[in-house]
């Protein structure tokens, strides 16, 4: 049974507020010395940069703690509470930002991954930010229709985001005290604290932490002097025992070495932000050591590496210094053509191409990458064509696409995935040891890939003793 103190940051529509007050939330709490676990309804890996951000900020810098995503589309729902009960082991409180609008989920797939769906998988109750910026009255009509829809879902306050002024305040205050859903919040328009965004969302945390510090700490003031915490945090204590098995990476992946750990570099820093925590979990239980770079920066791969992760990331944005790193370059092309293991996803699939926006890249693959005015975005459901070095033929995945990049040719002559939902068609690319494609998957709902990938490093290590 899972105890914690929780609650869910859900708004009625995107670009009502949920990530500046589930942040500004996360830092006040770990200001008071609370210890606050973080986490994110579905795919997104920017936001969770920013609530390890807040969580850290907040307690000046002596609490680190990855934010987590839940994801119940690319995980399935019974992975939602074990998940949540990893990461939020031995914290006082846990803070989950949801996703779109409160009842939005995988398209054509009913509530499935909504925020809604998780807020029961949890059995947490809900604090819906309004954007109360247009209207007065009518906030009681929209927060009585979202609590009434589905009985299932506990509201258990409002926070009202972008009010104007201390009349607009004591109007929407008064239509709220008819609904019987308390106000537990309020935000000025002037309150709001800007993040810079670019085409794929807001800037990830790496690449301004200077500046996202000096923002959290302002933001956490601002919602600790518009928010009633100790009534949010009497709510999220009336959560009732989770009936959930804490996920251990230990549990799916046993240890698939005996001798030396091979050592896995994995890419990092700003070009490289994309990564959920599980897998770095997943490959150290299966026996791996885990060293990240940063392209940027290093010119050669961690002493030893006989294996490659590229997760996703903005590349796009750093083509010329990525491209100017020609020693980095060389190593990566001459560790991919001995055969070493390589598993590229979105970003990574782009930096192993033969350019990006003209610049040289790896050359690893015959393709060429360009910028592109169409934003791909959305679930898919994918099989493995055939063997590589990351999944055995035929095994099925559920993950998502997110970019505005364009690949050319999309496919190589041996595929990494053929799609089969929503649309039909062969992706990517399985070249030597190289797993190379556009499709992020979360390794907690498939252990064995991460297993697989350390078990082909360390028959290279014994191949070559």
């Amino acid at each position: 049974m899972v105890n914690v103190p929780r609650l869910v940051i859900a708004a009625p529509a995107s670009g009502s507020g949920k990530t500046t007050v589930a942040t500004g939330l996360m830092a006040a709490f770990s200001e008071r010395g609370l210890a606050v676990s973080p986490h994110k309804v579905g795919p997104d890996y920017i936001d969770p940069g920013y609530h390890a951000l807040a969580v850290s900020a907040g307690s000046g810098g002596t609490a680190v703690r990855p934010g987590r995503n839940l994801d119940a589309y690319m995980c399935g729902p019974g992975l939602v509470g074990p998940l949540f009960a990893h990461g939020a082991a031995g914290c006082d409180l846990a803070v989950v930002e949801g996703v779109m609008g409160l009842y939005d989920g995988a398209s054509g797939q009913g509530e499935l991954a909504s925020t809604a769906q998780v807020s029961k998988l949890l059995r947490a109750p809900v604090v819906l930010v309004v954007d109360a910026s247009s209207q007065s009255r009518s906030v009681a009509a929209l927060v009585h229709g979202f609590a009434s829809w589905d009985p299932e879902v506990r509201i258990g306050g409002v926070i009202l985001n972008k009010v104007a002024t201390d009349r607009h305040e004591r109007l929407l205050r008064d239509a709220l005290d008819e609904s019987g859903v308390p106000v537990l919040g309020v935000l000025r328009r002037t309150d709001q604290v800007a993040a810079p965004s670019r085409h794929l969302g807001l800037v990830p945390v790496e690449e301004r932490r200077t500046d996202a510090l000096t923002a959290m700490r302002e933001l956490a003031g601002r919602v600790r002097a518009g928010c009633d915490l100790d009534a949010l945090l009497a709510l999220a204590r009336s959560a009732p025992p989770l009936d959930a098995v804490a996920w251990e990476p230990a549990m799916d992946t046993v240890a698939a070495v005996s001798g030396a750990r091979p050592v896995i570099a994995v890419a990092a820093g700003s070009a490289f932000t994309f990564s959920y925590a599980e897998h770095t979990e997943l490959l150290t239980a299966a026996g791996a050591e885990v060293v990240p770079f940063d392209p940027l920066r290093d010119e050669t791969l961690p002493p030893g590496t006989r294996g490659l992760v590229i997760g996703g990331g903005f590349p796009e944005v750093y083509a010329p210094e990525l491209s100017a790193n020609e020693p980095l370059r060389e190593a990566v092309a001459e560790l991919a053509h001995s055969g070493a293991p390589v598993a590229a996803e979105c970003a990574g699939l782009l930096y192993l191409a033969r350019s990006l926006d003209g610049k040289p890249m790896c050359g690893v693959l015959d393709a060429d990458a360009r910028m592109s005015g169409r934003l791909t975005l959305g679930y898919r459901e994918a099989v493995a064509v055939g063997d590589s070095a990351l999944a055995a033929a035929g095994t099925r995945v559920r993950g998502h696409e997110f970019h505005r990049t364009v690949l050319e040719p999309g496919a190589g002559a041996a595929p990494a995935w053929g799609l089969v939902h929503p649309e039909r068609r062969l992706e990517g690319f399985v070249r030597r040891g190289v797993h190379a494609s556009y499709l992020h998957t979360h390794w907690a709902a498939a252990p064995e890939m991460a297993r697989r990938l350390v078990e082909r490093c360390a028959a290279a290590v014994v191949a070559e003793a």
